[in-house]
């Protein structure tokens, strides 16, 4: 059994149109394109965003700001969320932090909360009140270059 043989059955499956297979067809001819003009030529037809000759849209609204292609975008952990999901762990790896973050992006460790134990975190960046907080405890904050 392979997988397009499980579902739907080919009894269900809608027949793919055959454009230009002679008149009988009721697509032969043209092929359901007209006659003539831009859009009955094979390749052809007016680029995406292109609105009959009309300002297009991009560039009838205001440009604004700077977007920075080269910005790291973290997931950002509070300390305090570190201490409720980890109540025993003394050392925190990526992988850990992987499992509660929400998106996949770099992670980095903000300081609102406290923290009264002895930890070691290994983080892709740390805020200075973060790292603080975290020495303060006694532990170590490790940020990964990259």
């Amino acid at each position: 059994m392979k997988l397009h043989e499980i579902y739907p059955p080919q009894s269900e499956r809608k027949k793919k149109k055959r454009r230009g297979r002679g008149p009988a067809s009721g697509l032969g001819c043209t092929a359901g394109k007209g006659n003539k003009g831009q859009l009955a030529r094979a390749g052809s037809g007016p680029s995406a965003g292109f609105e009959g000759g009309q300002m297009p849209l991009v560039r009838r609204l205001p440009k604004r700001g700077f977007q920075n292609l080269f910005r790291v975008q973290y997931t950002v952990i509070n300390l305090e969320r570190i201490v409720e999901q980890f109540p025993q762990a003394q050392e925190i790896t990526l992988q850990d932090l992987y499992a509660i973050a929400s998106q996949k992006r770099p992670i980095k460790i903000l300081g609102r909360g406290e923290i009264e134990r002895t930890l070691h975190v290994t983080a892709h960046a740390f805020s200075k009140q973060a790292m603080k907080k975290i020495e303060q405890a006694g532990g170590k904050a490790v940020a990964l270059e990259g």
